[in-house]
């Protein structure tokens, strides 16, 4: 960026001062997300992993107590149990089943309670406006994860949520091709955020952003169509024999299906499945004869894929117990016809494998 005059340059007053500190096509970006989220400043980040770890440097200093969804997103976890913990922040996990009991769990250092809902492979609902009235009857701010539903289907902030979290990569780019991470805020936050955001060098690529802005234009016609994709193809594998359920938010046999209700307007391509027990080599099996699902963990573009999970190994506060192994799928916007035909070959060769 460059200044007119030095009187110009020393008083610092114009609109973009520094490339890394915000550009025209930055900030276009950063208005669109706080207008969708209903929120107050958004500020971006290269990827979503990175807009979690700004948040919890922001607002979270050393001999902080922080509050952490056991459901979360697993490198959330080793962020909590490795950066945080060196810099002297101690993480407690919770159930994210807990809602209004949160409280049993502050103590007097407790800054912050991170959520995540649905959680991103098991899909447990959370309680957000009963875990935020209570964390802020103690002055603790709540922050919130909204990648699944995207800001179309949920607005945090409005259940009492004080920041919300993006992976753009996901859906907001929603092409495969860019990454990109976002908090948005309310006001009172904003200033720390900002801070925190400048002091640390944090600024999302061009072209990231150049791509997610393009992906925001699509956003609203992509999602009905992965909803639509994935609510068909959920309810086809649930009737399968070798299934013994769906883990899915909008399923009235969901555990959390009435919070969704309250919550959310609407679901996405993300959702998992228990199998039967069938033993790990039928599993790779199926897996490996998939020819329309790719393996791999960066949901949220126009194809779809599949993974097998096991959270049993990294749960602290809650036990993940299942009748059989754990796939989670997101349905793309491909033909549901090809993608039926595609697990109907996966199904085969798990059969085959035993």
């Amino acid at each position: 960026m460059l200044f007119p005059s030095v009187e110009r340059l020393q008083a610092r007053d114009a609109e973009y001062t520094y490339g890394r500190r915000g550009t025209p096509t930055l900030r276009a970006l950063e208005t669109a997300i706080s207008e969708l989220e209903h929120g107050d400043a958004t500020v971006l980040t290269p990827s979503g992993l990175s807009a979690i770890a700004c948040a919890f440097l922001a607002f979270a200093k050393a001999g902080d107590h922080i509050l952490v969804s056991d459901s979360v997103y697993q490198p959330t976890r080793k962020l909590c149990d490795n950066l945080l913990k060196r810099m002297g922040v101690t993480t407690s996990f919770y159930d994210p089943r807990i809602g209004a009991e949160i409280e049993s769990l502050f103590t007097a250092k407790t800054r912050l309670v991170y959520c995540e809902s649905p959680g991103s492979q098991t899909f447990e609902m959370q309680d957000i406006p009963a875990i935020a009235e209570r964390a802020h009857q103690r002055g603790i701010m709540v922050v919130a994860d909204n990648t699944w539903a995207t800001p179309l289907y949920c607005n945090p902030l409005e259940l009492g949520a004080d920041a919300v979290i993006h992976a753009g990569t996901k859906y907001f780019c929603g092409h495969a091709d860019a990454n990109l991470g976002s908090i948005t805020v309310r006001k009172a936050y904003a200033n720390d955020l900002r801070m925190s955001h400048g002091d640390m060098g944090i600024c999302a690529g061009p072209e990231d952003t150049f791509l997610c802005l393009r992906g925001l234009r699509s956003l609203s016609v992509r999602l009905e169509q992965h909803r639509r994709n994935a609510i068909e193809m959920a309810e086809w594998i649930a009737a399968r024999a070798e299934v013994v359920r769906v883990l899915h938010p909008a399923f009235a046999s969901h555990e959390g299906h009435d919070l969704w209700k309250r919550d959310f307007s609407g679901s996405t391509g993300l959702f998992s499945v228990i199998l039967r027990a069938h033993p790990a080599k039928a599993i790779g099996a199926m897996l490996d004869s998939l020819e329309l699902f790719g393996m791999g963990y960066s949901w949220g573009g126009y194809e779809s894929l599949v993974i097998p999970f096991d959270p049993s190994g990294y749960r602290s506060a809650t036990k993940w117990e299942a009748e059989g192994p754990a796939l989670r799928f997101h349905i793309g916007l491909e033909d549901t016809a090809d993608l039926k035909a595609d697990l109907e070959r996966g199904f085969e060769a798990l059969g085959r494998g035993h």
